[in-house]
């Protein structure tokens, strides 16, 4: 609308039914606006809200193994770390050494290397292992559509039986 004195804009503002917005404080002259405040104040509330439900959380889950742990307790294990895969969530993979256990790092590694083989297909590493006390950890991610492609064949195979 042009260059106006404060009192002139908050006059116009005032008989149009509308509030004077300062824009942008910092320019030379300063830059206002024209509208209606409340709803202004709601139309940026509905986009921030849009924004936060469009946002994903990132979860991350841990599974604790052992240097000297069995198979069954491995596979048992391994089957949790893939249902927190399939959810989309991290996996922090943590390798707990006790008393004589701190001597062989290496074993504790061993499974973290079986581990990451196994699930080479449907998880990648995304922090390689690292020894931090009497704890060795590793942090795998999901691949997007890992698990897409097994629930189809997971289908088919069912479909096929019934038949």
């Amino acid at each position: 609308m042009g260059l106006f004195g404060v009192r002139d804009a908050l006059r116009i503002a005032g008989d149009q039914g509308l509030d004077l917005v300062e824009i942008a404080p910092n320019a030379d002259p300063p830059v206002c606006k024209m509208l209606d405040y409340k709803k202004f104040k709601y139309e940026q509330d509905r986009k921030a809200k849009a924004a936060r439900k469009n946002q994903s959380k990132v979860e991350i889950k841990e599974m604790k193994f052992r240097p000297k742990i069995d198979v069954g307790d491995y596979e048992t294990k391994k089957g949790h770390v893939i249902r927190f895969l399939k959810k989309g969530a991290r996996v922090k993979i943590t390798i707990m050494f006790r008393g004589r256990e701190m001597a062989h790092p290496e074993q504790g590694r061993l499974v973290l290397d079986r581990l990451a083989e196994d699930l080479k297909d449907v998880a990648t590493v995304e922090q390689k292992p690292l020894m931090e006390g009497r704890n060795m950890h590793m942090t795998i991610v999901p691949i997007k559509g890992a698990f897409d492609k097994k629930d189809e064949k997971g289908d088919e195979e069912v479909t096929e039986k019934e038949n």
